[in-house]
């Protein structure tokens, strides 16, 4: 198992190589940030330490749960702007189903448990923090 919380662009590729080797199946996802609305950037803030501990219990949890050959998790911080990668979710398991549900069990997480704080940046500057949203949290009443 694998969590890096970094500023720095990640290159995928080289993440996932020889990750999984020996599972059925190895599932990915990677988030981008969006520019719906006119945004231009978000800014991402965090607490080091913390976020990396409940990134890690949450990645184990997965593991637990799905019984997983292999998790990683990764997530930027700092300032991003549109088209930029946010994070990345990889998952591996002896089977496609168990794959895909951890990597949605963490993405659900992700999207509205995990400590970070978003800021909107528009064309004229901060907008405000980003709220999670209704659909976000219903989501994680699958699980």
């Amino acid at each position: 198992m694998r969590v890096l919380v970094q500023p720095q662009p990640f290159d995928a590729g080289a993440l996932l190589d020889g990750f999984g080797a020996g599972a059925g199946a190895v599932v990915t996802f990677t988030g981008l940030v969006r520019g719906d609305g006119g945004l231009v950037a978000l800014d991402i803030e965090h607490y080091p330490g913390m976020t990396e501990r409940a990134l890690a219990a949450h990645a184990q949890a997965a593991a637990d749960r799905f019984g997983l050959d292999d998790v990683l998790v990764v997530h930027r911080h700092g300032h991003l702007p549109v088209g930029e990668p946010i994070m990345m979710v990889a998952t591996a398991a002896r089977h496609r189903r168990a794959a895909f549900d951890a990597a949605d069990f963490l993405m659900d997480w992700l999207k509205s448990r995990a400590p970070f704080w978003k800021r909107e940046i528009g064309p004229d500057g901060p907008r405000g923090w980003v709220e999670a949203k209704a659909d976000d949290e219903a989501a994680l009443d699958r699980w």
